[in-house]
């Protein structure tokens, strides 16, 4: 649960073999939820999709292995549910800065409002990425609502 609105988790993925898909709901409150294309040699690499998720809409976000995964809580008090691929690793776990100028999320936040861990502050940009996925031909437009 994420207790205020502007919180930012993210963005996540795992690297092989303990890489995830991953299918995003909210149970409670709203999110902005994003999946960035992290595929090396991918046409969209560093495009990203974004959907307002909520227990209103009841809309889910299917993320790929290959795609790095954040949000940005709308409202106070939200809960996000996933269902996973496979289950969370620390030695695999890997992320990308979450307001990295290259992606340029248009985040319903500024930088200086938005609440963000320790661990995601730190995050690389993705131009310092060595991306393990490549890209297989999916398009970034096959996960668009």
């Amino acid at each position: 649960m994420s207790l205020l609105k502007g919180t930012v988790r993210g963005l996540h993925y795992q690297i092989p073999p303990k890489s995830q898909a991953k299918l995003v709901r909210v149970t409670r409150g709203r999110i902005l939820d994003v999946a960035v294309d992290i595929r090396r040699d991918s046409p969209t690499c560093g495009q990203f999709v974004s959907a307002e998720l909520s227990e209103d809409n009841g809309l889910q976000l299917y993320i790929p292995a290959g795609f790095a995964h954040g949000f940005c809580t709308l409202e106070d008090a939200t809960e996000v549910s996933y269902k996973v691929s496979d289950f969370y690793s620390p030695d695999h776990d890997r992320g990308v800065h979450w307001n990295d100028p290259r992606i340029a999320i248009p985040w319903p936040v500024t930088a200086a409002d938005a609440i963000v861990s320790e661990k995601d502050a730190a995050q690389p940009l993705l131009d310092h990425l060595q991306s393990p996925f490549a890209y297989s031909g999916t398009p970034l437009a096959a996960l668009s609502l």
